[in-house]
């Protein structure tokens, strides 16, 4: 019974609509440079789902960002409500006029990116660090669909879609803020 409910679920997850670059731009006088949006300082709120709904985790993230003209280079600190800490250290290159590419400690070989209009979608498989009750650390190996839409010259939202061997396990909302 219990795996018939869980199955349940996950072919609900399954059948949510996601977003595409087919959908229509709502803002087409906004666009997104992910370079110059992301150069300078910044800060994020940001929570993590389940598929039922539940908030399990909610954070903000204090970011620098720094444009070489080839790398850009984000330093994530991030602060969770529960008090631990983590920092992400991303390594982005530019290979097109919209197409990036990015790595980070934990990402599984490299993420993917696409600009396009005000939006921009980034995918990426990591292992994630999850406290335990007792303290410690275990490893939680999952996929990132992100979405990012840029608001404002200076706000830009993250939906971030996760999966776990295929199935969706929840979302992350994230809203960055540009502060210089």
């Amino acid at each position: 019974m219990r795996f018939v409910i869980l199955a349940a679920f996950a072919f609900l997850a399954a059948c949510t609509g996601k977003p595409s670059f087919e959908d229509e731009s709502l803002d087409p006088d906004l666009k997104l440079n992910l370079e110059e949006f992301f150069d300078g300082d910044l800060v994020a709120y940001g929570q993590f789902q389940d598929v039922l709904g539940t908030v399990r985790r909610s954070f903000v993230v204090n970011i620098r960002g720094d444009w070489d003209g080839e790398t850009l280079t984000l330093v994530e600190d991030f602060d969770y409500e529960d008090g631990s800490t983590e920092q992400r250290i991303w390594s982005l290159q530019k290979t097109g006029p919209d197409s990036w590419v990015g790595t980070a400690p934990g990402v599984i070989g490299q993420a993917t990116g696409q600009e396009q209009d005000n939006r921009f979608n980034w995918q990426y498989e990591i292992d994630l660090p999850i406290p335990t009750a007792d303290g410690s650390n275990e490893t939680l190996r999952v996929t990132f669909d992100d979405w990012m839409w840029l608001l404002t010259e200076d706000r830009l939202f993250n939906r971030a879609y996760v999966k776990r061997y295929g199935f969706d396990i929840g979302d992350v909302s994230i809203s960055f803020e540009k502060l210089n």
